[in-house]
């Protein structure tokens, strides 16, 4: 049968867990019930709105807004503290619940995840009445709703489940897209954020379905290699496999939030290098390279996006990584501030391990040779390089040699 994916998400998940954790203790209101949205400072009223409920939404409340903009909006707002070590104990009582259902399951945050329904579809059933199963079973179990997306590929299954909310089942098959996706405006669609819609607007282009009609080269002269990912996602073109390998269960990573938004691409690469030489020497310490690397971006809206990339080689290298990661920046980044970034490595192997070289790998031997944009194996001297410069930093101190384009910005530090 063809390939079928479900997207599942929470509804309002911070705000609905909180609910179920203040009345399970005795509490009389439920904040699902009332104005109420969940984030930042109680007593100081700063930060922003990380979760809203349905009576909250109705007074134009948004996620990523101001907490002093939500109580102008409405002044009776029922403000409550994030829990996340609760959060983290729910999502892992939620996955559980659905790799018993599906073994092959991609946790992609803390509440949502992919399904890859087609191995358990003879078990199971047709896939729409079967979603409808799984949305009431984990009301039934746990108390709070989620919405299913049902689609042949998951961007589509991903902007089925964010249509109307909640507690639903949306299907966008490939056949679909014209009748379902491209009257929406550009906004909806995923991975399109604010600056990516200021540009599309300036060029007229107001719908999903006016994206997917645009002229590729004029997008990608305009939001380069993004542009022309939100034109394959505007045509329903993804071919993502759902990955069910945990990429953290062997991985070693690091991430960092800003002191202040990146908003270049030079200050978010900066922060890159800094956080390739974490990872790096983690790597080199722990005698493992790395099959796979991704980056992770946390925009200043607090939502998250990342890419990752399977390599022809395992590399440990500070430049070949930070390289990688600067790419699968390129291809995530929207334009929009950067609150949060993150390079994680997975798919190791002991380093002495022996490689199969690629065709790539081999570049400099030959003037014919076929090239490769990231050099996957670095030199013997570059590797003795990275040796010397870990010992030293291991005998006086992590600060005790720095890279000359990391000595002018302390944002990383």
């Amino acid at each position: 049968m063809d390939k079928i994916i479900f997207h599942i998400d929470v509804n309002s998940a911070y705000l609905s867990w909180s609910a179920l954790e203040e009345l399970s203790k005795g509490g009389n209101t439920d904040l699902r019930e009332i104005p109420s949205i969940i984030g930042g400072d109680i007593e100081k009223r700063h930060g922003v709105v990380l979760a809203k409920s349905i009576p909250a939404k109705a007074f134009g409340i948004v996620t990523g807004e101001p907490i002093v903009n939500a109580f102008r909006k409405c002044p009776h707002l029922v403000l409550h503290p994030p829990d996340h070590s609760l959060y983290h104990r729910r999502s892992e009582h939620l996955m559980e619940f659905l790799s018993d259902i599906c073994p092959d399951i991609e946790q992609v945050s803390v509440d949502e995840c992919y399904m890859d329904y087609t191995s358990v579809a003879a078990r199971y059933g047709a896939p729409f009445p079967a979603a409808v199963k799984i949305k009431d079973s984990i009301f039934e179990k746990f108390g709070y709703t989620v919405n299913i997306g049902i689609s042949d590929r998951k961007v589509l299954a991903k902007m089925a489940s964010d249509f109307k909310k909640p507690n639903l089942v949306h299907t966008l098959y490939a056949e679909e897209i014209r009748e379902k996706m491209w009257p929406l405006p550009v906004s909806s669609l995923y991975m399109c954020g604010r600056s990516s819609v200021e540009t599309l607007h300036k060029l007229e282009i107001m719908t999903i379905g006016d994206l997917a009609a645009a002229d590729q080269n004029i997008l990608a002269s305009h939001l380069k290699s993004h542009g022309t990912l939100l034109w394959k996602y505007a045509n329903g073109i993804d071919d993502s496999e759902v990955i069910t390998e945990p990429v953290d269960l062997k991985g070693i990573g690091n991430s960092i939030t800003l002191k202040e938004d990146a908003r270049t691409r030079e200050d978010a690469c900066h922060a890159l290098l800094h956080l390739a030489e974490s990872v790096a020497g983690r790597l080199r310490a722990a005698h493992q390279s790395a099959g796979m690397i991704s980056t992770e971006i946390k925009y200043n809206t607090f939502r998250k996006v990342s890419h990752q990339l399977t390599l022809s080689s395992p590399v440990q290298n500070t430049d070949t990584i930070y390289a990688h990661a600067c790419h699968l920046f390129d291809e995530l980044w929207d334009g929009s501030p950067v609150r949060l970034l993150g390079i994680r490595t997975s798919r190791l192997i002991p380093e002495g391990e022996p490689v199969q070289l690629s065709l790539f790998d081999l570049a400099d031997a030959s003037a014919n040779a076929i090239s490769s944009p990231v050099r996957a194996i670095p030199s013997d001297r570059q590797q003795k390089l990275d040796r010397a410069l870990d010992s030293i930093r291991k005998k006086y101190g992590a600060d005790s040699i720095v890279r000359g384009s990391l000595l002018h910005r302390k944002d990383t530090e």
